[in-house]
């Protein structure tokens, strides 16, 4: 759960800021930053591609909403509208989350494109 294991981004910014800060000390020292840098991502990409090893894929309905509660802290009611929301648009659509001036949580689904910005031509 989100309480336990988090959503890595504390982990993120702790081991970047690790790494550049080593990484400036051994360049300081003299070591060649190219050097530094194929050495940064022989292990980035190791890390990647175990990562990738011991992913799973999230299929169903019920795994998205399972994941989107975790993501909103637990909250049943926005990980199932979450669900819902990608149900409706599937792996390829966009679901976008804003936020609202009313008391209840909604879903509203936009079929086709929408363009919330734009330019008219005066032609």
């Amino acid at each position: 759960t989100n309480d336990i294991a988090g959503d890595g981004t504390t982990c993120s910014t702790v081991l970047a800021h690790s790494i550049a800060t080593e990484g400036f000390k051994y360049v300081a020292a003299g070591l060649n930053p190219h050097d530094l840098r194929r050495g940064i991502q022989l292990s980035v990409d190791a890390v990647v591609t175990h990562l990738e090893s011991i992913r799973k894929m999230i299929e169903t309905e019920e795994e998205i909403t399972q994941v989107a509660t975790i993501s909103a802290n637990g909250d049943k009611s926005i990980g199932g509208l979450i669900g819902n929301a990608f149900a409706e648009v599937g792996n390829d659509g966009v679901v976008t989350v804003k936020d609202g001036h009313t008391m209840e949580d909604t879903l509203e689904v936009t079929k086709g494109l929408k363009f919330d910005r734009g330019y008219i031509s005066p032609l």
